[in-house]
């Protein structure tokens, strides 16, 4: 082999070696979150916690080349290895008893190790339900130091109405997302830390006065609320701070085909992604808005017979 030879074949070594190890580089820089959806609970659409992740997760990795996004479905995960390296744990699931951080061999475990994770910097994400904390003593507490907030009963409620947001934040995870109105699950009053130390709301809205005046219950009234007529509520909100971590509350999410939402489904990455520790683009995480065959899948439930696509096909256009 002539001299020229062999500084060629050396130079197209020593590049594939440069490439090869950026490749690593860049693999072993990505953020990783674990994403941990709950057991079926409801019916077809709603509360569907493994679709959930799976789109998201999936809207992740598409759309985010800094993120390792994974996810674990039916509950906490078996592999004891699910959450190590992990830079965010977001959990989107039933609460109270069915909470996947209840754990029935030891009711704090799996709060204390979260808890852990989260006083080392590593994010934390509650989506809907999974902002109510297990029935343990302080479970609220942990919720309070992770995301800055939770849902308390006889303290919270959870109608259904239609959120108009008018305004939002000047915070990374609002970039990019513009005004909207959308009809959810959308659970308020929720019990924040004193002062909001270190909470920012994301999302606020007036719900309608007849949402304050159903019946006192757990979760359908209490005087608190009823006080409250005609104030706003914040209904997604992220902190820092307390724990160490970044947090993330989202009070939305009952619904399935909301995902479809551009503003809602941006808001959402735009924090998932925050949570992790990265910098959120200038205009927001981008996404392709799913296709309603890509909504329908992965989910628990059967269709029911009345399932009308055309209809979900209209209401999804009607936002756009």
């Amino acid at each position: 082999m002539s001299c020229f030879s062999l500084r060629n074949a050396l130079f197209v070594l020593s590049l594939c070696l440069f490439v090869t190890s950026s490749q690593l580089w860049a693999q072993e820089e990505r953020k990783k979150l674990v994403f941990i959806a709950g057991r079926a609970s409801h019916s077809y659409a709603a509360h569907a916690h493994n679709a959930g992740a799976l789109l998201l997760t999936r809207l992740l990795n598409e759309n985010c080349p800094q993120i390792h996004a994974v996810a674990y479905q039916d509950g906490w995960p078996q592999d004891p290895t699910a959450l190590d390296n992990a830079d965010a744990v977001v959990m989107y699931c039933d609460g109270g008893k069915a909470h996947v951080l209840t754990d029935p061999n030891d009711a704090l475990a799996r709060l204390k190790q979260v808890d852990r994770l989260s006083r080392r910097g590593v994010g934390v994400g509650l989506l809907h339900y999974a902002l109510i904390p297990p029935q343990v003593p302080d479970g609220g507490q942990y919720f309070t130091d992770w995301i800055g907030g939770y849902y308390q009963t006889h303290w919270s409620v959870n109608p259904f109405w239609t959120a108009e947001v008018k305004e939002l934040p000047a915070h990374p995870v609002a970039r990019g997302v513009q005004p909207f109105r959308i009809h959810d699950e959308w659970y308020y009053h929720m019990k924040f830390r004193a002062d909001m130390e270190g909470v920012t709301p994301l999302l606020s809205a007036i719900p309608p006065d007849a949402t304050r005046q159903r019946p006192f219950g757990p979760h359908s009234g209490n005087p608190h609320v009823r006080a409250r007529m005609g104030q706003p509520e914040h209904i997604a909100w992220c902190a820092e701070g307390a724990s160490g971590g970044r947090g993330f509350g989202f009070t939305g999410a009952h619904p399935h085909w909301n995902w479809a939402h551009d503003d809602v489904r941006k808001l959402v990455l735009n924090a998932l992604a925050w949570i992790t520790g990265l910098e959120v683009p200038e205009n927001g995480v981008p996404s392709q808005r799913p296709s309603l065959a890509e909504l329908e899948a992965n989910q628990d439930a059967a269709k029911p017979q009345n399932y009308d696509p055309a209809k979900i096909q209209h209401m999804i256009d009607s936002w756009q």
